[in-house]
């Protein structure tokens, strides 16, 4: 490590940081230690700022409480603006997908995020998913057309077939 002061006891911390940043997607044990090298080399104009944010994020940013979204008020952005289709609700698996329609601009409804697609390998039922209050939310709002993007996997499949059944005896249109 020539040309990095590393003080005694500190690698434990280091490897930590490294160890922690492999688990994010994208990054793996190389990539991670290459970032965690150039943020300490660059601590006032990066680390301590990252460090700082990350600890804001986690304080102020939580769950739209309609949608799923992620935001720092009680609704996202996208919920409160009223010039969107109230009428039609694209049904997503994740906020990443929702943040990915939104950077297309091709839909001007709302969204409603699931938090994944059921999964009875891994023990993942609709209770464990946003799927009870999607469908108390279409029969409370005036919606009248449901896009289900939950991808072409036999999970996503499973799930929107799971949602079109139990929206079967309302005269909601659903479309994929």
């Amino acid at each position: 490590m020539e040309g990095f002061p590393i003080r005694i006891g500190a690698e434990k911390e280091i490897e930590n940081l490294i160890t922690l940043m492999a688990k994010l997607p994208g990054f793996g044990k190389r990539s991670s230690r290459r970032a965690v090298l150039h943020m300490i080399n660059k601590r006032k104009s990066l680390m301590e700022p990252i460090g700082m944010l990350i600890n804001d994020v986690a304080a102020s940013v939580k769950k739209c409480d309609e949608c799923g979204n992620l935001t720092t008020k009680l609704l996202c952005s996208i919920c409160e603006n009223l010039d969107r289709d109230k009428t039609k609700l694209c049904i997503v698996c994740d906020v990443a997908d929702l943040w990915a329609m939104e950077r297309a601009k091709t839909f001007k409804g709302k969204f409603h995020v699931l938090g994944g697609v059921l999964s009875a390998l891994d023990g993942i039922g609709p209770e464990e998913l946003a799927i009870p209050k999607l469908i108390s939310r279409i029969k409370k709002d005036s919606i009248s057309e449901i896009i289900l993007a939950l991808g072409a996997t036999i999970n996503g499949q499973t799930t929107a077939h799971y949602i079109a059944d139990q929206l079967s005896n309302t005269k909601v249109d659903i479309t994929s």
